[in-house]
């Protein structure tokens, strides 16, 4: 049995792209800002290859590499993809297909694409390894 899910956030109304030619100096600097888009968060606990599917309640897509899982009971675990997932981090929304009942790195989730009013599956990307963490409180001021 293949279970497919889909996780959805806002959809932007507007599409915009960008073509750019590759600087790999350039590149590591995009990768800082695509991770640092995500919310700051203190590592918990060691990585794991796995965790259990059934026990996900929401997926927060931060950017094309940032990916949370939140989990029951409260607990979060970040996976940061190996590459860029084009178009993940502007609509915010995955799919993913499964026959058993664990998301583990090298799953393969693809972007969902609001093109023209329909949803549409954009690139598929690697899942990375799933680290615990917890969202660093700001400070009240």
């Amino acid at each position: 049995m293949t279970l497919r899910f889909l996780a959805l956030a806002p959809l932007p109304l507007l599409i915009l792209a960008a073509c750019a030619p590759s600087d790999p100096a350039g590149d590591a600097v995009r990768v800082a800002a695509e991770i640092a888009k995500a919310p700051a968060a203190t590592v918990t606990g060691t990585g794991q290859n796995c965790i259990n599917r059934s026990q996900v309640r929401h997926t927060v897509v931060r950017s094309d590499r940032v990916i949370d899982f939140q989990m029951a009971g409260g607990k979060v675990y970040r996976s940061t993809l190996r590459n860029s997932c084009p178009g993940l981090g502007w609509d915010r929304a995955l799919t993913y297909e499964t026959s058993i009942d664990e998301l583990c790195t090298q799953q393969i989730v693809y972007s969902m694409q609001n093109i023209g009013g329909m949803l549409q599956r954009g690139a598929g990307c690697a899942l990375g390894e799933f680290v615990p963490v917890e969202y660093v409180k700001a400070p009240k001021g």
